[in-house]
């Protein structure tokens, strides 16, 4: 088996082209010698190949060729498995070259059906090959193909996989099977050229050594998508002279996982396999027959690995890039950006490396709508948003800003603690680097707040405010919605979600947080222990989670504690007071309402009710006087407040209350029910 250290330069393709010919040219060699006159008489193209015939010293030349230090892909298929082996794979494929052999192998081998050769046929053209023994190898390995196995073993029929075929006459395609993609070494950066933290950037420097020397087999980079896990495989690779072949092993279909370790060797790269293992599961990795030299993965933050290839692996785990990084990352792109500007956007946007480079080529393109070459903080919150809906809107509501502080009617302590919420944010990168060092382990860029109280109290348009006031994208998820059935599937559903708002640096918002932050039970029973594992889940993601987070719930004392000590602002919003009130009414009602003083002050001192009904009053009330083509009146107010009593179940203290039937018949054609009667809320 070839070490690592032995690994030639990167494919020459030309010196490679040659290699393979002159192998293809004896194989043609020994057919041609082993056949009688007839042959030529019955296939005349066989004429064509007497100046191969002719030519002589196939082995020196071979030999001869094999003195460059490129790599070349037969040689590495003998180091691999055997001399044997090559022999039989260019035999098998020669109908790949020349199409009319295989009307020369169906006559040798009749009755059989067939115009590639079968193994029969392969063992009586090479006599001094142990064709079964290298079959065997190159079926295990993927590199021959058997599709009638329950036939005869000496009628099995061979074929060549396309890829490989490719691959091995030293002209492999980027895309060689589904899931796969062969990138050169040379579209990597080198190893010093990486944007990484100091320590990280020792260790990554030391890799090819450590490889070389056996010391590592296998290289785990964890970290988030766009976190550079990919580039730095491909650096690793490329100072080891390798090439590079990425593997979405995620639904990668069983023909292309068979394919790698061929491919691999016959390339000359090093497989990087990308995958996201899900919570709490074990991803078994592919054995990767054929292949026997370093093999990076990157998975995500959660999931574990498990296989032969992860005895001698080492893990290293990728931070989120800081902001001198983050600046670097856009120094790199080629947008053109002012030196103030990338200043400002790389405090701004939280994002990863990869993430950067994708909102920079976005980004120009909004630039370039406004006749401008500039890349500006507005430009790159417009290419995020975009990315954004592509990734997240499958996982999650986008909910849209709403004005600043001065739209949000709160009391005084609500709306202190806000602004404390919003510092935190704003800030919550330096607070990490600034704070003491009991705070080194334990702090993270990540902020976690709690919005607890009753419906319609402003908990929704406090996270709306707050994600406006910091210029970023806001998501709502239903954690009730997230809640699934199946085992595992929960925490699945839960890691996608904020692992994507994560990546992109949203504000997520989950709403109804008491259906999975609940008090953990004692376990009486399977669902017991299920429910109490996504629990613990939500529990550990939460504290580990690097973006913004706001829960909502209407029943902060079902949570459990070990939430409560975890979060980094709890906020109770509660039923806003007679001064509040007022002000919500005054921000609702049409400014030329006709609503006598006397009526309004009534109300707001008699209907306790929340920001959210007094929203929906003002609107129907509102309706009501469009349809009688009236200004806003007691009536149509005393009507509303009615409904919404009605809605809640309470009782309405206006019991002298007048209803305008009149209003009443107008509706029916504008929101009410068949039947004619008003609609309930």
């Amino acid at each position: 088996m070839v070490q690592v250290n032995d690994h030639p330069a990167i494919t020459d393709e030309a010196e490679a082209v040659t290699h393979f010919r002159l192998h293809l040219d004896s194989v043609i060699v020994h057919l041609l010698s082993r056949l009688n006159d007839s042959y030529y008489a019955s296939f005349p193209f066989l004429t064509g190949y007497q100046p191969v015939l002719e030519a002589q010293q196939y082995d020196r030349r071979i030999a001869d060729c094999e003195l460059t230090q490129a790599h070349l892909p037969l040689r590495a298929l003998r180091q691999s498995l055997s001399d044997d082996a090559v022999w039989v794979l260019v035999a098998a494929g020669l109908i790949e070259e020349d199409f009319r052999f295989g009307a020369v192998f169906a006559s040798l081998q009749e009755p059989l059906l067939s115009r590639r050769p079968c193994i029969g046929l392969l063992n009586w053209l090479l006599p001094d090959v142990d064709v079964w023994a290298a079959c065997r190898d190159m079926i295990d390995a993927s590199l021959l193909v058997v599709d009638n196995m329950q036939e005869a073993r000496a009628e099995w029929v061979a074929r060549v996989p396309a890829a490989v075929w490719d691959a091995a006459r030293g002209h492999p395609v980027s895309q060689p099977a589904a899931g796969l993609s062969w990138q050169r070494a040379e579209t990597f950066p080198d190893l010093d050229t990486l944007v990484l933290p100091a320590n990280l950037r020792q260790q990554v420097l030391h890799l090819p050594d450590l490889i070389e020397m056996g010391q590592v087999q296998t290289l785990v980079l964890r970290g988030m998508t766009g976190s550079g896990r990919r580039t730095i495989a491909g650096a690793v690779a490329k100072a080891m002279r390798r090439d590079v072949l990425v593997c979405e092993l995620d639904d990668l279909p069983d023909e292309s996982r068979r394919l790698i370790g061929p491919l691999a060797t016959l390339i000359g790269a090093m497989p990087v396999l990308r995958c996201n293992p899900a919570p709490g599961d074990a991803l078994a990795m592919p054995t990767l027959a054929g292949y026997s030299g370093p093999v990076a993965i990157a998975p995500g933050r959660v999931g574990g690995l498990r296989g032969s290839r992860m005895t001698h692996a080492l893990t290293l785990t990728l931070p989120p890039p800081d902001r001198a990084a983050r600046q670097q990352f856009w120094q790199q792109t080629e947008a053109a950006i002012d030196s103030a500007e990338i200043n400002q956007i790389s405090q701004r946007f939280l994002l990863t490396g990869g993430l950067i480079h994708r909102a920079a080529q976005l980004g120009q393109s909004y630039a370039a709508l406004d006749n401008r070459d500039a890349l500006s903080v507005h430009d790159v919150q417009m290419a995020l948003r975009a990315i954004n809906r592509q990734s997240l809107e499958t996982l999650a509501t986008p909910l849209e800003g709403a004005g600043g502080w001065a739209d949000l009617v709160v009391s005084a302590i609500i709306r202190q603690e806000l602004r404390v919420l919003e510092a935190r944010c704003l800030q919550r990168e330096s607070l990490r680097e600034q704070a003491g060092r009991a705070f080194t382990s334990n702090l993270n860029r990540g902020v976690r707040a709690l919005f607890s109280g009753p419906s319609g109290t402003g908990k929704t348009l406090a996270a709306r405010v707050l994600a406006s006031e910091l210029q970023m994208d806001l998501y709502r998820v239903d954690l009730a919605s997230v809640v699934n059935k199946y085992i595992g599937e929960t925490e699945r559903n839960l890691n996608e979600v904020f692992s994507r708002a994560e990546e992109l640096d949203v504000v997520l918002l989950l709403d109804e947080g008491d259906s999975l932050m609940s008090q953990r039970t004692d376990v009486r029973s399977s669902n017991d222990r299920y429910a109490n594992l996504e629990t613990n889940y939500l529990l550990q993601r939460l504290e580990n989670y690097e973006g913004i987070v706001i829960i909502t719930t209407n029943a902060a004392q079902r949570i459990d504690q070990a939430f409560m000590r975890r979060l980094d602002v709890v906020i109770d919003f509660s039923l806003p007071e007679t001064a509040e009130r007022r002000l919500l009414w005054a921000l609702h009602l049409p400014g030329d309402h006709a609503i006598s003083t006397a009526f309004m002050d009534d109300v707001v001192n008699r209907c306790n009710l929340s920001g959210g009904q007094i929203r929906n009053a003002a609107l129907y009330a509102t309706l009501l006087a469009l349809d009688g083509g009236q200004m806003v009146a007691d009536d149509h107010l005393k009507l509303a407040l009615q409904r919404e009593y009605r809605k809640a179940g309470a009782a309405y203290p206006y019991h002298d209350a007048r209803q305008s039937q009149s209003q009443l018949h107008r509706l029916r054609n504008v929101g009410g029910e068949p039947d004619g009667r008003m609609p309930h809320g």
